[in-house]
Parts: C-alpha cells; structure tokens; sequence
C-alpha cells in the first residue's frame, strides 16, 4: 500500500471522526429536550417523545440511513451526502441519549424535586441547577458507551456511498487488490478510536460502583 492509498484511508478517517461529532453533538442537543420532555408532567410530550424514541430504537440504523438519504432526494432537496448522512445519525443519536439521560433523571431520589417544588424553585431552574447534573454525571458511562457504538456505526454510511473510514478501505482495496492489509490497517484506525473510549467508560463504571457503596 503506498503513500497516496495511506493517505486516502486518513481521508475516510477524518470524515468518520467528524460523522460522529456531528451526530454526537446534535444528537446530545435533541437528546437533552427529549430526556426533559419525556420526564416532564405533559403527557402529550411525554407519549409524543416516547414514541419518537420507540421508531429510532426500534428500527435498524441502516434503514434509517437509506429513508433519510433516499427520502430527501424524492423531495427534490438536493443535498450533500455529508449532510444526510448526519441528519441520520443525529436523529437516531438523540433517540438513545435522550433515553439515556431519561434513566439517569429518573434515577435520582424524588426527595429532590419535591424539595425543589416546596422551595417555590422553577422547573428550569431546578432542572438547570439540581436535577441535570446529577443525571448527567450518572449517565455518564454510557453515554460514552454510546458514542463508541456510534463512531463504529458510522462504518454503515458506506452503504449509501459517504467516503467514510470502512468506504475509503473498499476503494483502495479494490484498487490495490490487497484486502487483509487495507483493512487490517482500517480495523486499527478503528481500534485506536474506540479502545481510549471504552477503557474511560469502564473507570468511569468502576469510579461510579465505588461511589455508591
């Protein structure tokens, strides 16, 4: 594998780190309003955002990939892959960081907000300054186990023809006919990425269950 093929695979890198913090990042903002409204004492967004929750859940990525890519394209709005590619990802990360930090939420003693209520503190405020912290800080690990399953979901986006990672190393295995070192070469990008993560995840798993005895 020579230099311009090396080069290529970093390409497909750079756009499969990017991928996942556009989606990661949009998908954490959507996540958020829907852990508030799924916990919130309006059962029309509670029953609306559970719903949305249950078709991205429920449903496999690599269908929602292609309803997205091909959808828009029906709609006459021509876009960049790039872009409905992160549209995808980001509306099917919010629906598990939305249900992750929903748990998290949920899973903090009720003696809180009702303090809150009887201290006359909004619900913002107390969400803002009480509530969501905590959560955040509880669901912390795994929503860092999430974000590993994300980038190495990414991988699907070849399926549509985005030049990610795993689409790069097709490319150029094709061209070079050398399929175990291209993407043994792509495994190890891949590993280099989600290993740091998923070894920060697990202390953060151990530092929790310390916590809590």
């Amino acid at each position: 594998m020579g230099n311009l093929e090396f080069l290529f695979l970093l390409k497909g890198l750079q756009w499969t780190v990017l991928l996942t913090l556009i989606s990661f990042v949009g998908g954490s903002i959507i996540g958020l309003l829907v852990a508030l409204a799924r916990t919130s004492e309006n059962k029309i967004l509670v029953q609306l955002t559970a719903g949305y929750t249950a078709l991205f859940q429920g449903t496999p990525l690599l269908m929602q990939l292609f309803v997205v890519y091909y959808g828009l394209a029906l709609l006459q709005l021509n876009i960049e892959p790039w872009i409905a590619v992160s549209i995808a990802y980001t509306a099917h990360a919010s629906a598990f960081l939305g249900d992750i930090w929903r748990g998290g939420i949920e899973a903090l003693p009720k003696g809180q907000s009702e303090a809150a209520n009887a201290l006359g503190i909004s619900y913002l405020t107390r969400m803002r300054h009480v509530i969501l912290p905590q959560a955040l800080k509880v669901s912390l690990p795994a929503t860092v186990g999430f974000m590993v399953q994300l980038l190495k979901g990414t991988s699907l986006a070849a399926i549509v023809g985005f030049v990610e990672l795993t689409r790069a190393g097709q490319i150029v295995s094709n061209q070079i006919f050398q399929p175990m070192l291209v993407f043994g070469v792509v495994g190890l990008f891949y590993f280099v990425l989600c290993w740091p993560l998923s070894l920060y995840g697990s202390r953060l798993e151990q530092k929790m269950a310390l916590a809590t005895r």
